[in-house]
């Protein structure tokens, strides 16, 4: 199939997902939709298996997924970060225990390549996902295994975010009738302000809104990674989201680096294709030799991501309905986290001021705990695992 074809198609898949998942208002995930249907079109023959390959998105996504994660590093002001320090710790909290109790209860029924496959995905998302998918590849795995990473990911959110749902909306309605909604949308206000006092570093607003030398930014930065990975033994992907982070704690990088150069559509693209192309072309068998060790992932890692945060949120001594839903944000992450706090907020409050303070109360944690979760803690714990193969 011509290259320009294939593309076509998969993005047809890609978009068609998308539309799903709007109409749904992000219940439908976008990427179960996209991921299920070529499957089902490719086995009854209707897209051929070589349509990733010959759609050039692979390629794609090599040279750019590098730059991709240096813009995931200047998604969130390290400021904000640091101000909702809880929420990392929440986060992080429910990774490491989901990771650890996979690694002692799947590792010994399906092996260590398994527990590789599942760990990266369920703590995060699709750049984990394709990272772990990446690794097995190369590493020679089963197809069986291959194809594990994308049916997590598929599958991790159909649980997670009706809970998440339930947990905030029982937040929401018991800080909207306590008092302290206005108290806490004022501390929001404080802390925007201080993220936004002036860096070290000011790139000026011809170069940020240059779209050229806001791919050519990027593209340095994914380049810096990897080069630093050879002599320092870091991966590459770990390197680029800590460029990220400090370029855009400086200055030397605006926010959503790689939305300015237009170029994030195309990216993740090739990412989704990445994680495509095991579905694509395993057999139907492979995908069902595989959906056990699935299920038994999802079971047991959901389990430590909500025991680890709920372990941290008592710790912490904050509300439990908020520290659990920044918890299972590692199940889904952006933009279904932010698309759920806005529909609690707009379902919760009774009018538009009520709205907007129960939004500055539970957006911020929400929003840093995708983060830390599915842009940053998950990329680190599948590029470690995956090295470990």
């Amino acid at each position: 199939m011509e290259a320009i074809c294939a593309a076509a198609v998969v993005l047809a898949f890609i978009a068609f997902g998308e539309l799903i998942s709007i109409w749904s208002k992000a219940r439908i995930p976008s990427l179960l939709v996209a991921m299920l249907s070529i499957f089902v079109f490719a086995k009854i023959g209707i897209v051929p298996e070589t349509v990733i390959d010959d759609s050039m998105l692979v390629q794609i996504y090599t040279i750019l997924v590098a730059p991709l994660l240096f813009h995931m590093g200047t998604l969130i002001p390290l400021r904000v970060m640091l101000k909702q320090w809880r929420s990392v710790i929440i986060a992080t909290s429910g990774m490491l225990v989901a990771v650890l109790l996979i690694l002692a209860v799947v590792a010994p029924l399906f092996g260590f390549e398994t527990f590789v496959a599942g760990s990266g995905p369920l703590a995060g998302g699709i750049v984990a996902t394709s990272l772990t998918t990446e690794g097995l590849t190369a590493h020679g795995a089963a197809s069986s295994i291959i194809v594990l990473p994308a049916l997590v990911l598929m599958l991790q959110s159909l649980p997670s975010m009706p809970m998440t749902n339930f947990l905030l909306r029982r937040y929401a309605a018991k800080l909207r009738d306590s008092g302290e909604l206005q108290e806490l949308a004022r501390a929001h206000h404080a802390e925007e302000e201080e993220a936004q006092q002036k860096k070290p570093i000011t790139l000026p607003g011809f170069l940020v809104d240059n779209q050229l030398f806001m791919l050519f930014l990027i593209l340095v930065g994914g380049s810096a990674a990897t080069l630093l990975a050879v002599p320092t033994h870091i991966p590459s992907s770990i390197l680029a989201l800590i460029l990220g982070i400090l370029a855009a704690a400086v200055g030397l990088s605006p926010d959503k680096a790689m939305e300015r150069s237009n170029s994030f559509g195309i990216a993740m693209a090739g990412v989704i294709a990445i994680v495509m192309a095991p579905l694509v072309t395993a057999s139907v068998q492979d995908v069902i030799n595989a959906f056990l060790p699935t299920v038994m992932i999802l079971i047991v890692g959901g389990a430590g991501i909500i025991g680890g945060g709920f372990i941290a949120t008592k710790l912490l001594r904050w509300k439990s309905g908020l520290g659990m839903s920044v918890a299972l944000t590692a199940m889904y992450g952006f933009p279904a986290d932010y698309l759920l706090t806005n529909e609690v907020a707009r379902s919760v409050a009774r009018d538009e001021d009520e709205k907007e303070a129960l939004l500055s109360a539970m957006l911020p944690p929400m929003l840093v705990g995708g983060f830390t979760s599915v842009s940053a803690g998950s990329i680190v714990i599948a590029s470690v695992l995956v090295s470990l193969l």
